[in-house]
């Protein structure tokens, strides 16, 4: 009875999972975000997406075979518009503040990969910022780093 009350109390409901509980795994929740980004301005170009495939293996060592199963998994649900915050939350709870400003700075690099900024881009990517909990200085730092690596 004890461990059912802080259970409760803990947030963490006894019994099948919810949805917002569901099996939510980091590299899932890294596609989705990189595959989002290169998604914010309407379309993902070939080099977009050449370059998120690259940053999920190289950077955060997701397995090439993972990476094509996860981005047509989110090919399909990129037209139910599922939430951010549901992976950014995963991520919260599971990278620390550096790996966040890691993947920042990845999803800024596919956004600014194409040479041009539009509005859409930078607003979605201050509103994964303010989801990863990172300062609006991470957010230009992360930015810049990018930009640099581009040139």
């Amino acid at each position: 009875m004890f461990e059912a009350i802080k259970k409760i109390i803990g947030g963490i409901t006894p019994g099948p999972p919810t949805e917002d509980q569901d099996d939510l795994s980091i590299n899932l929740a890294l596609t989705v975000l990189l595959f989002d980004a290169a998604y914010a301005d309407g379309e993902c170009t070939a080099q977009e997406k050449a370059h998120l495939i690259d940053t999920l293996e190289t950077n955060f060592k997701v397995p090439r075979e993972e990476i094509d199963a996860l981005l047509a998994d989110r090919e399909k649900q990129r037209e139910e518009h599922v939430e951010l915050f549901r992976y950014t939350r995963f991520l919260n709870e599971h990278f620390s503040e550096a790996k966040k400003k890691i993947l920042l700075e990845s999803v800024w690099r596919i956004i600014l990969i194409d040479g041009h900024l539009e509005a859409h881009e930078d607003h979605f990517a201050h509103r994964l910022s303010d989801l990863l909990n990172l300062s609006h200085k991470d957010l230009i730092d992360a930015k810049l780093r990018a930009r640099d690596q581009l040139s």
